[in-house]
């Protein structure tokens, strides 16, 4: 996604060249293995996923497709992201018929600022193995990037602050990382199971919810439809609110300080 290819960037400079598979306004579940993607994984150095079974549609194909040795599962030019954090939502039975599961827990691990400084600090290495003349500068900007990044993480724990137990309706389980870092309280989901989208029954439970519970703010992603935010906010007078959810998924969110800076001003904005 692009929040990979953004932190790719940043550790890598001019020295790399990044290739995104996908965009802030694609649902990352639903990527495809079209033929200019095969293309661009046959010449890789390096694959760069969130995994947790996120991409099980694509990166399988892609890779039986590619035959490129260097970015097979195993190799050292095959990154999963989530496999260097703590997983949230690990499912204790895993049921189909509880809608879009998976296995391995929740894999959009990137809305948290500190999982993200923990996989770069992983991906500045991998990179430094994979292109050892580059190493230095690789190194270099990688300690340049942590170093804003810690301190970015602690300018946003200080703003996020008047987020917490502040009860949110989300459209569906991309935020949960989030969440948890801000202590904000999931009141209510848009979609009745994950993976599965809002139905008029589900909708008209929401509202009635909202009535005995009131959340204070709906958010949704930019790849989200907006309708149902959009009706259960005229039915309950809850602002709902657009997220950028990864780089590129508003005008603002151009890097990934920009993400978290226009995430947190946007839910304070709509609390005011």
């Amino acid at each position: 996604g692009p929040e990979w290819g953004a932190l790719a960037h940043e550790l890598g400079g001019d020295k790399v060249s990044v290739y995104m598979a996908t965009t802030a306004l694609q649902d990352s579940h639903r990527i495809e293995a079209r033929p200019s993607l095969i293309a661009r994984i046959r010449s890789a150095d390096l694959l760069i996923c969130s995994g947790s079974e996120l991409e099980i549609g694509c990166i399988p194909l892609l890779l039986t497709q590619s035959g490129d040795p260097r970015i097979e599962l195993g190799s050292p030019g095959y990154f999963e992201a989530s496999q260097y954090v703590v997983k949230l939502e690990i499912p204790k039975i895993i049921d189909r018929a509880l809608g879009d599961i998976h296995p391995g827990g929740n894999p959009h691990v990137h809305t948290d600022p500190r999982n993200i400084g923990k996989i770069a600090t992983v991906l500045m290495e991998r990179m430094t193995r994979l292109d050892s003349l580059n190493a230095e500068s690789y190194r270099l900007r990688g300690k340049s990037f942590l170093d804003r990044w810690q301190a970015a993480t602690a300018r946003w724990e200080q703003q996020a602050a008047p987020l917490k137990n502040v009860p949110v309706v989300v459209y569906h389980k991309d935020f949960s990382y989030f969440i948890n870092w801000t202590g904000m309280r999931e009141a209510g989901s848009l979609e009745p199971k994950p993976g599965i989208p809002p139905t008029p029954a589900h909708l008209a439970e929401l509202i009635d919810q909202m009535k005995r519970a009131p959340a204070k703010v709906i958010i949704y992603s930019p790849y989200s439809n907006p309708q149902a935010a959009e009706f259960l906010s005229s039915r309950t007078s809850i602002p709902a609110v657009m997220m950028p959810f990864t780089v590129g998924g508003t005008d603002k969110a151009r890097d990934l300080f920009g993400l978290f800076d226009d995430t947190i001003a946007r839910l304070l904005g709509a609390l005011k």
